[in-house]
């Protein structure tokens, strides 16, 4: 590796996206992104270990590559400095997510109980990783939303893996994920969705949220599948009264 580290930070989007979004499930998400021309921003195969965590927020993102041992020794101490995954975890804001590129590898723990330890302090609320972490048993009591393909007692460097780039493009899980770029992930999987469709996805997801609430307690009435879901012409009247009598009742709590 060079002898200088260089690594960036990343452009945050603004808050509201992160506090709209955080009430938009990823399968919405999913699916709105689909309509918006997003084939498929599913993490396709990385699951949740922290079952009933909801987290959104940026994505700070790092690569790994192919081991090579001239480039990368395979003592894990000899020189914490020039360690990329450390650099990738000191730009953690409140908030943040780290999305790892880890070529699926399971075999290499990206991340241990002390680095995920050090991210929760600085506010870190999620990892999403393409492979594994290590000393699970303690990082799932860091309260982190963990979404991942496996776990395993090997440090990362020990096998088959090295830190080669941080906040750049990666492909995590066969999925393009951009520094910055949101990430919806819950017990359904892990979204991506690019900062610049998120204001049209939050308009879109909160009304088709909306809709699916009133057309769920239809359903649960006993109400005809067909008309309600997905709701139909013949529905849409009652379904704005339904939305303004909701929307009385928010005011009435609000009092």
């Amino acid at each position: 590796m060079s002898e200088a580290i260089v690594t960036r930070d990343i452009q945050r989007p603004p808050k509201y996206l992160i506090e709209g979004l955080a009430h938009v499930g990823s399968a919405t998400a999913a699916g709105e992104l689909a309509r918006l021309g997003i084939r498929n921003p599913h993490l396709t195969g990385l699951v949740t270990h922290a079952p009933g965590k909801v987290v959104v927020g940026p994505a700070l993102t790092l690569q790994f590559m192919p081991k090579r041992e001239d480039l990368y020794g395979v003592d894990e101490y000899a020189d914490p400095e020039r360690q990329l995954h450390r650099h990738a975890l000191s730009h953690t804001q409140p908030g943040d997510i780290v999305v790892v590129d880890a070529r699926g590898d399971l075999s290499s723990g990206c991340f241990g109980d002390m680095m995920l330890t050090y991210f929760k302090g600085r506010g870190g609320i999620g990892v999403v990783i393409d492979g594994c972490v290590r000393d699970f048993p303690k990082v799932q009591r860091l309260g982190l939303g963990l979404w991942l393909k496996g776990v395993t007692p090997n440090f990362h460097t020990q096998t088959n893996l090295m830190p080669f780039a941080v906040n750049e493009p990666i492909a995590c899980a066969g999925v393009l994920v951009m520094p910055g770029d949101i990430i919806v992930a819950d017990d359904d999987g892990a979204v991506v969705v690019p900062v610049k469709l998120a204001p049209e996805l939050l308009e879109k997801a909160s009304a088709h949220a909306e809709w699916e609430d009133f057309s769920r307690q239809r359903l649960a009435e006993g109400g005809d599948l067909r008309k309600y879901y997905p709701l139909t012409e013949a529905a849409r009247a009652e379904y704005e009264a339904w939305k303004k009598k909701q929307a009385k009742k928010g005011k009435k709590k609000g009092k």
